[in-house]
């Protein structure tokens, strides 16, 4: 499943791609049909995401609120159109540029009310401005919860997935298994600003990198990382590889249906 800043580079280049303009809207695949043709043709006010989710805000004639889910997917192309390829849930057609979606969780039209009780179910989002890390803490500071298990859900702390989960605790050296009472508020804040800097970097790049220049391939003399999410990463996917940090395997275990990573030497605590 995506995480949040490959939302945010959506949004961003949607804003940057379509709004001020009207938009043919339409659903090749027909299932999103009937609201695609509430917007037809409006003028696109603004893109904007918060957490995993995507809004393409059309003033009164509603939002359109997209979630990708495990599966969907954003093609983004220059005109001329051409016939849809596959099951085309929504297409947009702007002035120089078009974009299909294909297999989302979520595809539909909003009022302003419904948009507003979706980000009320939210927690905090490090890549907005308006966020609040205090609300988390809040949340947090309260749970006998794993932080691992905390940081993955989204209505205490929107846009974190499995990679940034992993990551950011161990760059913190911090036990996946911590419970979320026993974290205090100081080392909340250093995770926190590591998190708007991490997902902003992934927001600029379209990947996600979470390693120290020293550990970085090149630097250590190790092969670079071959996965289909790219980036170089200390644990996520590197279950029974050595930590770049001490040389202990990295671990791997299932918490509330995920995969977790993490090194039982420098986590440990």
């Amino acid at each position: 499943m995506p995480e949040g800043h490959t939302l945010h580079r959506l949004a961003k280049a949607h804003q940057r791609r379509f709004a001020g303009a009207p938009v043919a809207v339409s659903s090749p695949q027909g299932r999103f049909a009937a609201e695609a043709s509430l917007v037809d043709g409006q003028v696109l006010v603004r893109a904007e995401a918060y957490g995993k989710h995507l809004f393409h805000d059309y003033g009164p004639h509603g939002t359109v609120h997209v979630h990708l889910g495990l599966y969907g997917t954003f093609s983004e192309m220059k005109l001329p159109v051409t016939e849809p390829v596959g099951q085309v849930r929504m297409r947009m057609v702007g002035r120089t540029q078009w974009t299909d979606l294909r297999g989302p969780t979520r595809c539909e039209l909003l009022t302003s009310g419904e948009v507003d009780a979706i980000m009320a179910r939210l927690g905090p989002d490090p890549l907005r401005r308006d966020a609040d890390p205090d609300k988390a803490f809040a949340r947090i500071s309260r749970s006998k919860t794993s932080l691992a298990a905390l940081l993955m859900d989204q209505s205490v702390l929107a846009g974190v997935g499995n990679v940034y989960r992993a990551e950011v605790l161990f760059r913190h050296g911090i036990a996946p298994m911590l419970p979320g009472r026993s974290l205090d508020s100081a080392l909340w804040k250093d995770i926190w600003s590591d998190l708007v800097f991490l997902m902003r970097d992934g927001v600029r790049t379209g990947r996600i990198d979470t390693v120290a220049p020293e550990h970085l391939p090149e630097v250590m003399g190790r092969a670079a990382r071959e996965d289909r999410h790219g980036g170089e990463v200390y644990v996520y996917r590197r279950a029974g590889l050595p930590c770049y940090v001490c040389g202990t395997p990295i671990a791997h275990s299932e918490l509330v249906g995920r995969n977790l990573y993490w090194c039982p030497h420098c986590q440990a605590s």
